[in-house]
């Protein structure tokens, strides 16, 4: 069995692991560790789980997804409903700050936007609605504050890191401002997320660029 077909089978084995993934209905195909899914979920959130447990798999490089999501009738809403619920929702939020996000939605797509603190509170509006009935996907253009703590944000991203498992010398850290740059390489796809979350975590980062490759 070649390299490729072993990585489709664990794709495919992992999503039919997965609770929350009808698996039945999703397509794998893999090619030099670029794994593609393809077919149709009932809901954001199933597809999203898809796309997460595709990239746990290790041998995983990167995830193409290309799932469509076709909502069963009595989970179909108008976007001004989904509109009205998503912003209560978000009103709900203790991490969010009152009226810092602002919605729009059009045929089930919703696009955030609007300016907070930390990446935590932006990436926690997203899964405030990512399971609401009726929508289909999410844009998140929601910005992060610049901070004048910036100055050395790449050297406190390094230390972080190297208090996980990260190796010191398989991961470059630089920073201009609040924009972070991370290369080097990693053993599995989910590691490389992983270096993304805690780059964001430091005071200052507004933006991170994830260069860093699986091998």
């Amino acid at each position: 069995m070649t390299m490729d077909k072993t990585l489709q089978t664990d794709v495919i084995a992992e999503l039919g692991w997965e609770p929350s993934v009808t698996a039945a209905h999703i397509g794998v195909t893999a090619k030099d560790g670029v794994v593609t899914l393809t077919g149709h979920v009932q809901s954001y959130r199933e597809k999203y789980a898809a796309e997460r447990a595709a990239g746990r798999v290790k041998g995983v490089r990167a995830v193409a997804e290309e799932i469509e999501v076709r909502l069963p009738d009595h989970a179909r809403r108008n976007d001004d409903e989904i509109a009205v619920a998503l912003l209560q929702r978000l009103d709900w939020n203790v991490s969010i700050p009152k009226q810092a996000v602002q919605a729009k939605v059009e045929k089930g797509w919703v696009t955030l936007t609007g300016e907070l603190d930390w990446q935590y509170q932006k990436e926690a509006a997203q899964h405030d609605i990512r399971g609401m009935l009726g929508v289909v996907g999410i844009s998140n253009w929601i910005t992060i504050k610049a901070r004048p703590s910036a100055v050395s944000i790449g050297a406190d991203i390094t230390r972080a890191l190297h208090r996980g498992w990260y190796d010191p010398k398989t991961i470059t850290v630089s920073a201009e401002g609040g924009v972070v740059h991370l290369s080097g390489t990693v053993e599995s796809w989910y590691d490389r997320q992983m270096a993304g979350w805690t780059a964001w975590g430091a005071p200052g980062a507004t933006m991170v660029e994830n260069d860093i490759r699986v091998v």
